[in-house]
C-alpha cells in the first residue's frame, strides 16, 4: 500500500504534467520518502479510469495532477465504488480554470510558491469532506454545471481545440481564446427551458427560465476561473446553489464585486438571487449547450438534466484551521 500516488495528466497546462513527473522523485526523496512509499504515473486517455481504480485500491492518498477535468474523472471513479471512500484526494492544478484548486487554497500556493512548496504542503495537509453529485445517473459534478452562453463558449472553444485551430495551448492562450469566443457568442440565450428543483425544506419549485442567458449550478464558491456568482456555496452540506442569470450586466456586477464581501453579497441578494437545492431537473430544447466542470456536455446530456446527491469524499486542503 502506497502512502501517496501521483496520477499526472501529461498534456495539462501546455505539457507541464511531464515536467511535474520529472521532478516528483527528487521532491519526495528530499522529504525522506522511500521509493516503496509512493508512486508517480502519467495518465493515458484509454486507460485513465483503470489507472484511477488501481491507484485508489493501492494508496492512502491519490494526488491528481492536471486541470478540473482530471480531478473530475478521479471523483467519478470514486463515485462508482464505495470501497474507495477512505482514500484521500489531492490536486496539483495545471489546467485553465482550476476552480476546485482555488477554493481549496491549492492554486495560489502552486502559482506563487511553486511545485516543491505545494507538494511539501500536500503530504502534510489535512482533509475535509466534499460533496460530489450525479448528473443523469453516471456523470459526476464536483464544481459546477451550466446551460447557456458560458456553455456555448466552452463548446466552441473545445471544438476549435479538437480541430487543431488553437495557436497556443498555454493557460493564458486558452483564456484569450475563451474571451474571443465570448464576443462571438455573446447574443446566445436559452430557448424554451424549465428549471425544477427541490429546496432544502423539501419543497418543489418550478421556474420558467426561457430566454435567460445562463443557469449555473454550483457546488463550490468558484466558477469559470475564479468568478463567484453564488451567495453561499458550502462544499459539504448536501446542497447545491442555483443562479439564474437574466442578463449579463447582473452577472458582471456579481462577479466584479466578489472581492468586496459585504457589498457583493448585498448585490447578489438584491439582484441575482441564489437558490439552494438538493435535487435539480433542467428541461431544455434540442441542441442546447451544456458544460460540466468546464467540459463540454453539449449533445451528451439530452433535453433533461437530472442532478442528485452522490456521496462524500475526503479532499486535501490548505485552508487554515478554524
Amino acid at each position: 500500500m502506497y502512502k501517496f500516488t501521483f496520477l499526472i495528466n501529461p498534456i495539462s497546462g501546455g505539457g507541464q504534467g511531464k515536467i511535474v513527473h520529472r521532478f516528483v522523485p527528487e521532491i519526495m526523496t528530499s522529504m525522506g520518502f522511500k521509493p516503496e512509499e509512493w508512486k508517480s504515473e502519467l495518465t493515458e486517455g484509454s486507460r485513465l479510469r483503470e489507472q484511477i481504480r488501481d491507484a485508489a485500491a493501492n494508496t492512502e492518498t491519490l494526488i491528481a495532477v492536471g486541470g478540473d477535468g482530471t480531478v473530475s474523472t478521479v471523483l467519478s471513479v470514486m463515485l462508482e465504488t464505495d470501497g474507495f471512500s477512505k482514500v484521500k484526494v489531492g490536486l496539483i492544478p495545471l489546467g485553465t480554470g482550476n476552480d476546485l484548486a482555488r477554493v481549496l487554497n491549492l492554486y495560489g500556493s502552486f502559482v506563487n510558491r511553486g511545485l516543491l512548496y505545494l507538494v511539501r504542503r500536500l503530504v502534510m495537509a489535512r482533509s475535509r469532506p466534499f460533496d460530489i453529485w450525479r448528473v443523469n445517473g453516471s456523470r459526476v459534478l464536483a464544481n459546477y454545471f451550466s446551460s447557456g452562453i458560458d456553455a456555448r463558449v466552452a463548446h466552441d472553444f473545445n471544438k476549435d481545440r479538437a480541430e487543431g485551430k488553437l495557436k497556443s495551448q498555454s493557460v493564458w492562450g486558452n483564456k484569450l481564446n475563451y474571451v474571443k469566443h465570448f464576443f462571438v457568442d455573446r447574443k446566445h440565450r436559452l430557448g424554451p427551458a424549465t428549471l425544477e428543483f427541490t429546496d432544502a425544506s423539501g419543497k418543489i419549485i418550478i421556474r420558467d427560465v426561457t430566454g435567460y442567458r445562463t443557469v449555473i449550478v454550483g457546488n463550490i464558491p468558484s466558477f469559470a476561473s475564479g468568478a463567484n456568482p453564488f451567495t453561499r456555496a458550502d462544499m459539504a452540506d448536501g446542497l447545491l446553489e442555483i443562479v439564474c442569470v437574466p442578463n449579463l450586466n447582473l452577472f458582471a456586477g456579481a462577479v466584479s464585486l466578489t472581492g468586496f464581501p459585504f457589498v457583493g453579497t448585498l448585490f447578489k441578494k438584491l439582484f441575482l438571487k441564489s437558490y439552494h437545492a438538493k435535487e435539480i431537473r433542467l428541461r431544455v430544447g434540442e441542441g442546447e449547450f451544456h458544460q460540466l466542470d468546464g467540459d463540454d456536455l453539449t449533445g451528451l446530456a439530452g433535453t433533461e438534466v437530472h442532478i442528485e446527491y452522490g456521496c462524500q469524499v475526503q479532499m486535501l486542503t490548505l485552508e487554515p484551521r478554524s
